[in-house]
């Protein structure tokens, strides 16, 4: 800058506060928005955890389209008309206050619901949204031109920005959601929109007044190279793998556990907090030692979550992929940062930045889906973070076949790799010994860190040798992924009371089993796994025998149609299922025949179950069963006291409403005791564990509901378990179609 430019340049510190508070509060409603309308819209999609991924895609987009419009605005228009234009957008944006779902939406039940939530997103929250993406390059842009002596170099700012973004994210699960209800958060969302528009005007005033010129001879020397395409290549790949990777996780945790926003939130946070530090005065200082983290992390990480995930507790799994995705995504932001352009450049950087961002939602969740039968973008993203560490460029061109020499060791394994498969007939007899080979592998590619492309191919044969080998030992016959996740048939083996082997098949949803049937002729129909007879479920039908001739039955969850086997001539059954390829797979006697045995006339109704049983007339059933899971997690909306509530009034006056909560990381019996308390309804629980070495009966935990006492008397009076009364809990909001908090019931 010229002697006579810093002569005139503003040192006050009221006009850095007044643009880098605008960008706090515009990235703090930008992240409070994401999780409470991913959290309004779950109830309309069974709580499937595609909601948020395909929330995320459009944040992205829309992200993408404000970052361009401030591209465009500040590199075509004068001060002076880019004041104007953006008070006209953010002046149409106020039509949409307060922000809210239209009346009377409804997802399709027949297709999948992608383009129709993208669409309800859109018409819901698209213009505050667009409005709230610009902000970030725009007040950037704009505190370059005001003159302040800082404004050569306005990335600081960023660091604002971004931890609006931390805050508010860490705010909304622990703050907002325990203590606030979704329709409060929409107004307060809104009343805060207005003061960003108040902040904008502000900075507005101070850009107009200003009337600052660009020196173009200035920047000429500052900055007389264009762009080359290479480097916005570069650019591109480092911002799309942290973005696909950020939604591989995040669908990792959600669907084992729930589809809340604090599941939501850890992925996320770590990957704002990645920017933060990449962007500040330590980035230099810190990049470095990501890198050589990145190896040392690598072992453990595929040696524990690919090769042998069952040796450690869940939770110190999910903390490795934490850890390893963290300093991933550091490496990628860290040289993003250190490959920041001049600020001729800053509303480009940013915009390719954004545009990489929405390509890596776009790949999970449109093309990964069509693409591939499982969850493989999540390991595919991994590998591609090896090839972004720096140095790959130099260390392949060093010589002319440099490429390929550093592919040479993973060649020879991936040769190798196949033999084995070619080879070995009887492979789990070789198990241990693969098992402990691949793990030293695993340490053996610390030594190729200083060679990314050697580290990268070495570590995605691993990898997927280990996916195909856990894929072949499954014996999958069937696997197929939908909206709502990977479903998959698979056959095993049992040892039977005869003490000899016997074939059964098994329905996965994710990770969880959600049913298995025996194959031998005497033993097909006999209900198995969570439905035994022995069980609770098993019980219930049992203790009614005598007096359920003649009921009507409802059921939300299919699975493999176990609970058919159940059915009575002259009863009248309903299964309520959220997707139509489980309805596919349990009526295939390919896979199962419990339904074509037992009760090939079942009447199926395939969308949301509370959304369906709504259409249904009150007092219609004798008996009602939620049986809902997507992998290990419950919808949270068929929990709700309005839930609750809905039940009961489609049940009878004698009506049973049985609720099966077999869950490994939530005791949702704390919520159903605070129901039942509030609601004035008789509850029973019983936490079964199997007595003896019956094949495929496992424990499971069922609580049944009653408007009196006296329905459950019998069953509570009973010889054939040990029902006893839902315990009392004082500590707990009621969960409503408005709130939930499922950090208060963490087992």
């Amino acid at each position: 800058m010229s002697q006579h430019s810093q002569s005139n340049t503003d040192r006050s510190f009221s006009l850095i506060l007044l643009f880098a508070v605008t960008l706090f509060i515009s990235a703090s409603l930008m992240f409070v928005l994401q999780p409470m309308f991913g959290k309004l819209l779950l109830p309309l999609l069974g709580g499937s955890p595609s909601v948020w991924n395909t929330c995320m895609v459009f944040y992205q987009s829309i992200l993408f389209l404000g970052y361009l419009y401030a591209h465009g605005l500040s590199t075509t228009q004068s001060h002076h008309r880019q004041v104007l234009l953006h008070a006209g957008v953010i002046l149409v944006s106020l039509v949409a206050l307060p922000v809210g779902l239209p009346e009377q939406v409804s997802p399709p039940t027949d297709s999948n619901p992608t383009l129709w939530l993208l669409w309800t997103l859109l018409l819901s929250i698209g213009l505050p949204f667009f409005v709230v993406s610009t902000t970030a390059p725009l007040m950037q842009k704009w505190f370059a031109g005001v003159g302040h002596h800082t404004s050569h170099d306005p990335y600081y700012l960023y660091a604002a920005s971004n931890a609006g973004s931390l805050i508010a994210l860490l705010s909304y699960p622990f703050l907002l959601e325990p203590h606030v209800g979704l329709a409060e958060q929409q107004q307060y969302w809104s009343i805060g929109y207005v003061l960003l528009g108040v902040l904008v005007a502000g900075c507005a005033f101070v850009l107009w007044k200003s009337q600052q010129k660009e020196a173009a001879t200035e920047e000429s020397v500052l900055e007389d190279i264009t762009l080359q395409p290479v480097t916005k290549l570069h650019w591109l790949a480092l911002a799309f793998v942290p973005s696909s990777l950020l939604l591989g996780l995040t669908n990792f945790i959600s669907t084992d556990i729930a589809s809340v926003p604090l599941l939501w939130i850890i992925p996320l946070t770590l990957y704002l907090l990645s920017f933060i530090l990449v962007f500040s005065k330590w980035g230099d200082r810190i990049h470095p030692v990501m890198v050589s983290l990145q190896p040392m992390v690598l072992l453990p990480f595929i040696a524990y979550s690919f090769i042998n995930p069952a040796v450690l507790p869940y939770w110190v799994d999910l903390g490795l992929h934490l850890t390893a995705f963290f300093i991933a995504v550091m490496v990628c932001h860290g040289e993003l940062a250190r490959l920041r352009p001049h600020t001729r450049y800053l509303t480009t950087f940013y915009l390719i930045m954004s545009f990489a961002g929405m390509l890596g939602g776009m790949f999970n969740t449109f093309v990964a889906p069509f693409v591939f039968n499982g969850v493989y973008e999540y390991p595919i993203m991994i590998v591609a973070a090896l090839l972004l560490r720096p140095g790959l460029k130099s260390s392949v061109e060093s010589g002319k076949l440099g490429w390929l020499r550093q592919a040479i060791f993973p060649a020879v394994l991936l040769v190798m790799g196949m033999a084995i498969y070619a080879g070995i007939d009887n492979l789990p007899d070789y198990l241990d010994t693969i098992g402990v080979g691949l793990i030293l592998l695993a340490g053996l590619s610390y030594s190729f860190r200083a060679k990314p492309l050697t580290l990268a191919l070495l570590s995605g044969i691993l990898i997927f040798f280990t996916m195909a080998l856990h894929g072949l030992l499954s014996n999958t016959l069937y696997q197929e992924r939908t909206f709502f996740g990977v479903l998959s048939v698979r056959e095993s083996v049992l040892i039977n009371e005869q003490n000899r082997p016997e074939k059964y098949h098994e329905f996965f949803h994710g990770t969880t089993k959600h049913g298995a049937q025996r194959l031998a002729a005497d033993v097909s129909r006999t209900p198995l796994t969570y439905f035994s007879r022995p069980g609770p479920i098993g019980q219930l039908f049992s203790v009614f025998d005598n007096s359920d001739r003649n009921w009507t039955v409802g059921i939300i969850g299919l699975g493999a149609g176990t609970l058919a086997c159940y059915a009575k001539e002259g009863q009248n059954w309903t299964f309520y299922e959220l997707d139509p390829l489980v309805v596919e797979i349990a009526e295939n006697p390919a896979y199962f025949s419990y339904i074509s045995q037992c009760n090939p006339k079942v009447n199926m109704v395939v969308g949301d179950a509370r959304l369906s049983l709504e259409k249904e007339p009150d007092q219609k059933f004798d008996l009602y069963i939620v049986d809902a899971f997507s992998s290990d997690s419950i919808p949270i909306h068929l929990l709700t006291q309005e839930a609750i509530r809905l039940y009961f009034k489609k049940l009878k006056p004698n009506g049973i409403l049985a609720l099966h909560i077999t869950n490994r990381h939530l005791a949702l019996k704390k919520v159903l005791s605070d129901h039942a308390k509030r609601l004035g309804l008789s509850a029973l629980i019983q936490e079964f564990k199997p007595s003896t070495d019956i094949p495929l009966v496992v424990a499971t935990d069922w609580v049944v509901m009653a408007a009196k006492p006296e329905t459950l008397e019998s069953l509570r009076t009973s010889n054939l378990g040990e029902w006893q009364k839902l315990p009392l809990y004082f500590d707990l909001k009621p969960w409503t179609d408005d709130f939930s908090n499922i950090v208060t019931i963490w087992k």
